[in-house]
């Protein structure tokens, strides 16, 4: 497996490049963000450590970068910052995963293996249910006919629930499916980005089932 790792601490990308070399991965290091950019873009890694406060391009900039030009590496994103605004953000910009410094190196490894499984081809299928419509490619939407814009995670969740449209999904079965995370992660996250996605969509789109999760409907149904 390779990855880029994208961190101005010269002292912890070292480490990290050390321990992720032990652990037999190839790996190729960064100190600044316009570089990262660079490197995630043109080289074949299979996943990308990205910090958040970087010079010249943040972590931010660097993701929403790479996603508006389709490069669909996993991105995991590392900061020393704290709250589930700024963890929205990162995964809002198009990270796949996110860890908080100071971490695991045992968690980082297994989320990097994880991310490397789920791998970056995109899925161009159109998707459509009741009025919604979904190009997961471009990332186009649209609700009766009408363009709705939505951020990355957003568009994530709402392809997760049309394409289990009918289906009730767990809060868990959605932490794995749009952030890469374990059911024991903080499912307040789903429920943030649900409300988020109503506002978009329709309230009336995606029903909430008590003590089991969300399911996605056709209101006129």
């Amino acid at each position: 497996m390779r990855v880029l790792v994208v961190e101005d601490d010269v002292r912890l990308a070292g480490v990290l490049s050390s321990g992720l070399r032990a652990e037999g991965m190839d790996v190729d290091v960064v100190h600044d963000g316009y570089d990262g950019y660079w490197q995630a873009r043109e080289g074949a890694h299979d996943v990308v450590v990205l910090d958040v406060l970087l010079p010249s391009a943040s972590g931010y900039e660097v993701a929403r970068r790479l996603r508006s030009e389709r490069v669909w590496t996993p991105l995991l994103m590392l900061t020393a910052k704290d709250g589930e605004y700024d963890e929205a953000d990162g995964l809002d910009a198009g990270a796949d995963d996110y860890l908080r410094k100071p971490f695991s190196f045992v968690v980082l490894v297994a989320r990097l293996r994880a991310l490397a499984r789920r791998g970056s081809t995109p899925r161009p299928r159109l998707l459509s249910h009741g009025g919604l419509c979904l190009d997961p490619e471009s990332g186009d939407c649209t609700v009766d006919g009408e363009p709705v814009e939505l951020r990355p995670r957003e568009r994530a969740l709402l392809e997760v629930l049309l394409r289990n449209r009918d289906r009730v999904l767990s809060k868990g079965r959605l932490l794995d499916a749009v952030w890469g995370l374990d059911a024991d992660s903080d499912t307040n996250l789903v429920e943030v980005y649900v409300s988020y996605l109503r506002r978009r969509i329709g309230a009336e789109r995606v029903q909430t089932v008590r003590g089991l999760g969300y399911r996605l409907v056709d209101p006129d149904a």
